[in-house]
């Protein structure tokens, strides 16, 4: 089975992002959803979208700056969606790096179609496979081996492993990985992290914390 396009959806309109998220769910996308800058930066390291679909009234940084800064990704298709439809803001944000324009409100059948026309102009390079020491996770079975052996893992634990196979030798804190992990507004703690980091090691047999390291006062990474 072919792995699922990734849509990250920025918008601050609660009803719009759920009306997205489960929309595009719906048809067979993988997605995350943002409701300003931060947060969606925050999520791109981890999640690696395919495709962003941007609004352009964001509090904080707007979805014209924003665009400007997911466009340093060659690989990512852009979609900003907003109620502004005068031709200067269509303009601007094609000119901020932006690869189609649509108006709110919206048919959202029309919005999955352009999707999927703006998919098939601007394919990713996938690398679904990650490897580090013995550990190899193949990101399209969701399989995860150690050596010869399949390792067993719940959906937080697979995310983690993701999260620190997407930035091997990178120290992580305990905050990054609650916000990539358990979602930008977690109301988790550090503990939740530890408990996570102490069963993952447990499973992947890394019981002297030498491929998982422990960076005391700044989090975790994985090292040689």
């Amino acid at each position: 089975m072919a792995a699922k396009a990734r849509i990250l959806v920025v918008d601050d309109e609660e009803s719009i992002r759920d009306l997205l998220t489960i929309g595009l769910s719906h048809r067979g996308f993988e997605v995350k959803a943002a409701q300003d800058a931060k947060e969606a930066l925050n999520l791109v390291g981890a999640f690696v979208p395919h495709a962003a679909i941007v609004d352009v009234m964001l509090p904080g940084e707007d979805g014209f700056q924003l665009t400007r800064r997911l466009r340093q990704d060659p690989h990512l298709y852009i979609l900003i969606l907003t109620a502004r439809d005068a031709v200067t803001d269509r303009v601007q944000g094609l000119d901020d790096g932006a690869d189609d324009y649509l108006v709110k409100p919206f048919e959202f059948d029309e919005l999955v179609a352009r999707l999927n026309a703006g998919l098939r102009r601007i394919q990713r390079p996938e690398t679904a496979v990650w490897e580090f020491a013995e550990i190899r996770m193949d990101d399209t079975s969701h399989r995860v081996t150690v050596g010869d052996e399949l390792v067993q893992l719940t959906a937080k634990e697979y995310e983690l492993l993701r999260y620190l196979l997407l930035n091997p030798g990178r120290v992580l804190s305990k905050t990054q990985i609650l916000q990539h992990v358990w979602g930008y507004d977690f109301p988790g703690d550090d503990n939740l992290v530890e408990v996570h980091i102490s069963s993952l090691r447990e499973k992947i047999r890394d019981r002297q914390k030498s491929v998982i390291q422990t960076v005391r006062g700044f989090g975790y990474r994985l090292g040689d």
